[in-house]
């Protein structure tokens, strides 16, 4: 074989193996929700 279709042979692998090495865990994230306040409640002007 010629050393062009060595080289694109080559480099097609490398492309190959590129792709393949990207599909890695991905990370799982949990958040957690910040409670609710409660809003305070109108009792009056004199309470």
């Amino acid at each position: 074989m010629s050393n062009r279709i060595k080289a694109v042979l080559a480099v097609g692998i490398v492309a190959a193996l590129a792709a393949c090495a990207q599909q890695a865990e991905e990370e799982f994230v949990v958040v957690e929700p910040e409670p609710i306040s409660v809003e305070p409640v109108y009792t009056g002007k004199y309470k």
